[in-house]
């Protein structure tokens, strides 16, 4: 799937001014509330028509303003996924699913009912109505009857910004093996960088109605401007690798990198498996001289690649550690009393990791 998108478009005091693309699998829109994502996503539904703009997907135009085309939404073969599971009530989970399969063409496949039901483990819930149904039970019944209509581009709409946090965790295992295992292209909208870290492929940060950043997950999540458009208690590292050994006395996994590794405790994963490590900058602490006696197991040796400072008396530091970067946020007199600059070697205290199957 290849997504051509650019739009201008103003609602109110409020501009869109974007242009983006992207291709397979999850392509998430990232940025504060307000920022313009869900503009962009209702442009790509169909339900916006920009002032100004051009939409391709595969190449198959939808939107061109310049030639007066616009697409019907029914027309495009999306479905879509807002932040609530917007069930119908009066209907069971299996008729609520049922609906969406009668969207699916006709000389195509309604979607694997069975295969669906089973991915989102719904099948104990099947006669149930929504009122008996938690926050995460709605979104993933939600979830499959947009799959069951066979679309080609799935539109999430901060899915799971209703939730709480039990009923995010909840969830988000669904989510990865839906990504994983029924590989429909997924335009994902979020401000939460922990989604994005588990969840995107590629990144499109918006701000104040413009793309301010796009590339993988990795790059733009590891990148100190993120802050801008993040909560700044949520910027890190995210970093891609691979389980190199288990020690199941400890319970501790060993996390290949370029050329360095982590360890990881409490999680029982096999060796070879690739992850994910969601690295969080408040989590880093940074030495002049290699650091002893401490209870910390990830020191990592690496030179200051890059340091901002910003208005709240705080500085973020990027230290590529052979390879692998780790973004520490400190203050400023830490810095200060440190000496730190650019090419310096130092050493980075990882106090928590965050790892997550990919």
């Amino acid at each position: 799937m290849s997504l051509h998108f650019e739009a201008k478009h103003r609602l109110g005091k409020f501009a869109l001014d974007a242009n983006f693309t992207s291709d397979r699998g999850v392509t998430a829109l990232f940025g504060r509330s307000g920022s313009g994502k869900t503009s962009i996503i209702r442009i790509i539904a169909g339900l916006t028509r920009p002032d100004h703009g051009r939409v391709e997907v595969d190449g198959d135009v939808l939107v061109d303003t310049q030639k007066g085309i616009f697409v019907p939404k029914h027309k495009r073969r999306f479905a879509t996924v807002f932040q609530e599971g917007r069930l119908f009530p009066h209907l069971t989970v299996q008729q609520n699913l049922n609906y969406g399969r009668w969207f699916a063409p006709k000389t195509g496949d309604a979607g694997n009912l069975s295969k669906i039901v089973d991915l989102l483990g719904i099948e104990s819930i099947l006669a149930r109505r929504p009122e008996k149904l938690s926050g995460g039970e709605k979104q993933r019944v939600a979830i499959g009857r947009a799959l069951l209509s066979s679309p080609r581009l799935l539109l999430m709409d901060e899915p799971l910004a209703a939730l709480d946090g039990a009923r995010k965790m909840e969830i988000l295992p669904y989510l990865e093996a839906l990504r994983d295992e029924v590989k429909v292209p997924i335009v994902y909208v979020s401000h939460s960088v922990a989604e994005v870290a588990r969840l995107a492929d590629r990144v499109v940060v918006v701000s104040d109605g413009k793309v301010a950043m796009t590339g993988t997950a990795a790059d733009v999540l590891s990148q100190p401007s993120l802050s801008d458009a993040a909560n700044r208690r949520e910027a890190g590292s995210l970093i891609e690798g691979r389980v190199s050994a288990y020690d199941p006395r400890h319970r501790l996994a060993t996390i290949g990198f370029e050329s360095s590794q982590i360890y990881v405790s409490g999680m029982e994963i096999t060796a070879g498996k690739a992850v994910r490590v969601h690295i969080l900058a408040k989590d880093v602490m940074l030495a002049t001289v290699g650091p002893q006696q401490l209870s910390a197991l990830n020191v990592l040796e690496g030179t200051i690649s890059e340091i901002s400072s910003n208005q709240a008396g705080t500085v973020d530091v990027r230290v590529d550690c052979g390879g692998t970067p780790i973004l520490a946020h400190i203050t400023a007199l830490s810095c200060d009393r440190l000496g730190l600059k650019q090419g310096m070697t130092v050493f980075a205290i990882i106090k928590t990791v965050a790892l997550e199957h990919h």
